[in-house]
């Protein structure tokens, strides 16, 4: 009953206090027996893939939403069908724990409510189905503003890309080349008795055919390998960093990036990660201090780099730009319900302000390589051709065929060969 009580009030807390799931997993789960911990992450992250499904067909079986206080009881009966519709749990299991759920929340008197809702959702399920599967918004489970921009930027892919959005996400390793290379580690993997896939892109880039306990990869503590998608491994592969150098990374929290860009060049002059965020530049810290790498971590504005940069100007940088992360709803399904349509425009803006700012510490001959987890144009292609026609020293570095000044960088969509949504460009400063 704990287990579900506790997934309605972090569902609650996501969709009526705009909290996030990153952050409020870190605080309930240690309170949580280590038996019942992934059961919870399964409630929270599935009921929040599928909310906007679920809540329709819950509206059907009741007389009016419940609001205010009793709205963790609306949750509830969310986690309640998620389990019946979405899990293995057996019926009259997911029935008597979340029924039973309602008093550790507040909400004995509406036992009979949740058991009658949830009985008829195991009664009517092909019915209720097909009602709510008739709107693709409900059916694939996102929002309306956001379905229609995918239909837009993408007329061929959209529904595509909303399916890999509602996979559970593969984990992904970055073997650390200081040690070894990849084939080396996957020998390893295998000794150890697991199974894993390089991917044909990113070169440090391992699939495992199951997520497990990092503490179970060889040598994961003395940072031989790290937890990265393989499309965010293309960050550091792509700013192909040169001895001697002096490279930023902004933006740089948690710190994968920063870390895989030493590991593949450990003969730069200095890697300098700034981030706004104090608790994440603590993040980037950490990650450092376990792969035994050394970096200068600043805290900073990435858009007012005279406040914290005064030592001459940067070979290379990469912008790992703020956005709607947009490419990593899979990872993170509460996106889908935090983000609101006039956020877009308001990242788009603080994009521009921070590659203008970042350009002018450029090197003449220098390389900026731009970076979203975002799939819409507005923060990618539209911002990127934007820059390049107000910004006379700047050049285009294509990355494949199609990259051009009318459709500039690259993007990788959410499920393609498994790996996340991702959009790079590469541009030159002309000397």
């Amino acid at each position: 009953m704990k287990t579900r009580a506790t997934a309605a009030k972090i569902v609650h807390q996501v969709i009526n206090q705009g909290q996030s799931l990153s952050s409020l997993l870190p605080l309930y789960l240690p309170q949580m027996a280590p038996k019942d911990r992934g059961l919870l992450q399964e409630l929270c992250f599935g009921t929040l893939r599928w909310y906007s499904r679920l809540d329709a067909i819950a509206k059907q079986l009741m007389e009016k939403p419940l609001k205010g206080k009793y709205q963790p009881i609306h949750a509830l009966i969310l986690v309640g069908i998620y389990q019946l519709l979405y899990t293995r749990v057996p019926g009259h299991a997911a029935l008597a724990e979340t029924v039973g759920a309602c008093k550790l929340l507040k909400g004995e008197a509406f036992k009979g409510m949740v058991n009658g809702v949830l009985r008829n959702v195991q009664r009517r399920q092909a019915e209720l189905e097909a009602k709510v599967d008739q709107l693709p918004q409900l059916r694939l489970a996102h929002p309306n503003w956001l379905v229609k921009r995918l239909q837009q930027a993408y007329p061929e892919q959209w529904q595509a890309v909303l399916e890999a959005n509602n996979c559970h996400p593969p984990m992904w390793i970055r073997v650390n080349a200081r040690h070894g290379d990849r084939e080396h580690y996957l020998a390893r993997l295998q000794d150890a008795g697991i199974p894993a896939h390089p991917d044909n892109l990113a070169d440090s880039a391992l699939r495992l055919e199951k997520p497990l306990d990092v503490a179970l990869l060889p040598g994961f503590e003395q940072g031989h390998c790290s937890v990265q998608d393989a499309a965010a491994q293309m960050a550091a592969q792509l700013l192909d960093a040169a001895p001697n150098e002096l490279i930023l990374d902004a933006c740089a929290a948690p710190g994968g990036k920063t870390a895989h860009i030493l590991e593949r060049q450990p003969a730069l002059a200095r890697l300098v990660a700034v981030d706004l965020d104090a608790d994440r530049l603590e993040r980037v810290s950490q990650n450092l201090s376990r792969i035994g790498l050394d970096a200068t971590v600043l805290q900073g504005d990435a858009a007012r780099p005279q406040d914290w940069w005064q030592d001459g100007l940067f070979d290379r940088i990469l912008l790992d730009a703020p956005c709607s992360a947009t490419g990593v709803i899979r990872r993170h399904p509460d996106i889908k319900w935090l983000r609101r349509p006039e956020d877009i425009a308001r990242l788009a803006a603080l994009q521009r302000q921070i590659l203008d700012a970042l350009w002018a510490r450029l090197k003449p001959g220098g390389i900026l390589l731009y970076a979203t987890c975002s799939i819409l144009p507005d923060e990618n292609t539209t911002q990127i051709r934007a820059f390049l026609e107000r910004t006379p020293d700047a050049e285009l570095m294509p990355l494949h065929r199609a990259d051009t000044v009318e459709t500039p960088g690259w993007q990788l969509l959410p499920g393609s060969e498994q790996r996340d949504g991702f959009y790079y460009a590469k541009l030159s400063k002309k000397p």
